[in-house]
């Protein structure tokens, strides 16, 4: 029955992140990035001043870079690890090469969906600010299109409790700490009719612990959470990354040469040249979107949030989550599986195959790679969690009329979520994570080819006005 549940599932995530989500996506990426010249390169330098600079003025719950390290809590994830890992295996090499190209437009998609976040936001009567694309689909496209917001909300929710929020991010931390403490899996319990570490039982319970402590306090302990762990495990798998490089230099022209060749003549793994580079876009750029969530509609949400009263100005901050998550997190991650050539092993799923790869590339004991890769993809999965909790909910209000009563609901619900993630397999449990991604990502992308010319007017407007104040 499981096999049959297993095989419905795989059929209908290929059938959603088939040609025309992909085409969509790297479309809407492209004629942003076009009508905005190229503003993610012209204009990176001053998105990462404006990251740490916080404005004195506007109104909003929490602070630019409090913002960013929510939306940086929900992206930066199992997708930079586990995900970037599955992408490899299934596509090849290639699969990164088409990641990274989907990320840099992907960057001028995040800057429109952090603009039109904060032109369209909404204040209630309690001061509680209220934005995201459902707020700009309905008051950026029209009434008429309160359907499409809905669809959105509905499928936001969806994701949050069923796919990039809970289970997938559990399974791994749980996948992470058992392989570390248990890997032989000499110490079981049998549960729901099967045979489970200690290690993933006692990891699932204070995993579910820490959840609700912090969730229950709403935004605010998140973004305090937040900008303190994100930064932190950041910098240290960036550093992790980097001694991996340095200490493979000479293996790293032969591993780019072998991401750049496979992405158009695809893996021998994968079948013929056409199909097999195909699967390494399908997988690169599924991947991406799960990892850095460019054109899915969460970050907005996170966005809307932001002390600001510059549309603009959030839409470049937003815009460096993109760049952090992908560009420089997951090529950290692809380099040093294909260096280690981790991803030809067919034994190996997941997290396991990044571990195996820090355990061969890292100059240091197998036991030490495997705590220090362990300890980042705890950090990351729990930000993960607690960051699409706060997405979930949103979309929650939205759908139900701040209807509080189901909200808490949801984040009871969010909280069981957590609870039974390690229980599943990790194939279902990716394929299902990028069936709602997609639906997600549908009504979004609608969104953002409509407003694409007010997001290039008050771009405009703004950077004019930039200029003239820096005469």
């Amino acid at each position: 029955m499981l096999d049959q549940i297993n095989q419905i599932i795989t059929v209908v995530q290929g059938a959603v992140w088939g040609l025309p989500l992909i085409i969509l996506i790297l479309f809407t990426g492209f004629l942003l990035t076009v009508r905005l010249g190229l503003l993610q390169v012209r204009h990176l330098g001053k998105a990462f001043k404006f990251m740490v600079k916080n404005e004195d003025e506007g109104h909003g719950e929490v602070s630019s870079f409090g913002a960013l390290c929510t939306a940086l809590s929900a992206t930066i994830g199992t997708g930079n690890i586990a995900g970037v890992a599955t992408a490899l295996a299934a596509g090849g090499p290639g699969a990164l090469f088409w990641m990274v190209v989907a990320a840099f437009f992907g960057m001028a998609t995040k800057y429109a969906e952090g603009l039109l976040a904060i032109k369209y936001r909404t204040v209630d009567k309690d001061g509680h600010i209220l934005g995201g694309p459902f707020y700009y689909i309905e008051n950026g496209m029209g009434k008429n299109w309160k359907w499409l917001a809905k669809i959105f909300a509905f499928f936001g929710a969806c994701v949050g409790l069923f796919g990039i929020g809970t289970f997938t991010q559990v399974n791994s931390i749980a996948s992470a700490v058992t392989n570390f403490f248990d890997p032989e899996a000499l110490n079981t319990v049998s549960l729901f009719g099967r045979t489970y570490s200690w290690a993933t039982v006692i990891t699932c319970l204070v995993l579910t612990v820490c959840v609700g402590l912090v969730v229950i306090g709403g935004l605010k302990r998140i973004a305090k959470v937040s900008e303190i762990v994100v930064p932190f495990m950041a910098i240290l798998y960036v550093a992790l990354g980097l001694i991996i490089i340095v200490t493979n230099i000479t293996e790293v022209p032969a591993a780019i040469v072998s991401i750049v060749k496979s992405a158009f003549t695809g893996s021998a793994l994968a079948g013929g040249v056409m199909g097999s580079m195909v699967i390494a876009m399908q997988q690169g750029i599924a991947r991406g979107i799960f990892s850095n969530e460019s054109g899915l509609g969460s970050a907005p949400i996170a966005a809307a949030a932001a002390v600001t009263k510059e549309p603009a100005r959030q839409g470049l901050v937003s815009m460096t989550g993109t760049f952090i998550d992908t560009i420089v997190i997951c090529t950290m991650t692809g380099l040093s599986i294909v260096i280690a050539g981790s991803w030809l092993n067919p034994d190996l799923e997941g997290v396991e195959i990044t571990m195996d790869a820090f355990q061969k590339a890292l100059p240091f004991p197998p036991a030490v790679a495997s705590f220090s890769l362990m300890l980042c993809l705890v950090f990351f999965a729990f930000t993960t969690i607690l960051g699409w909790n706060y997405y979930g909910e949103r979309c929650m209000e939205y759908l139900f009329n701040r209807n509080q009563s189901l909200v808490k609901g949801y984040r009871w619900l969010y909280i069981l979520a957590v609870f039974i993630g390690p229980y599943m397999t990790v194939a279902a449990v990716w394929n299902i994570a990028d069936i709602f991604n997609a639906l997600m990502a549908f009504p979004n992308l609608v969104a953002l080819l409509a407003l694409n010319g007010v997001v290039k007017r008050e771009s405009k407007d703004y950077f004019t006005r930039l200029k003239a104040e820096n005469k």
